[in-house]
């Protein structure tokens, strides 16, 4: 395995302790997420699509706040 791979898998599998200014950050990504849930609950039939739609971005905001956290 390449160091650069190695790398990554070490970032991947490390706590992230939050720095200064992080838990603002993870704050806000998480309120826009919440108001686009609150969005597609309120206008978005009940359906599979809707589901995915809710998974897929429960899935967004945890991957940016882990893009915040591993950077």
């Amino acid at each position: 395995m390449d160091d650069i791979r190695r790398m990554s898998i070490e970032n991947a599998f490390t706590y992230h302790k939050p720095r200064p200014g992080d838990e603002e950050l993870y704050r806000a990504i998480r309120e826009k997420g919440k108001e686009l849930a609150i969005l597609i609950e309120n206008y978005v039939p009940d359906s599979r699509e809707k589901s995915l739609a809710r998974t897929n971005l429960e899935q967004a905001v945890m991957w940016a706040n882990a893009g915040i956290a591993r950077s």
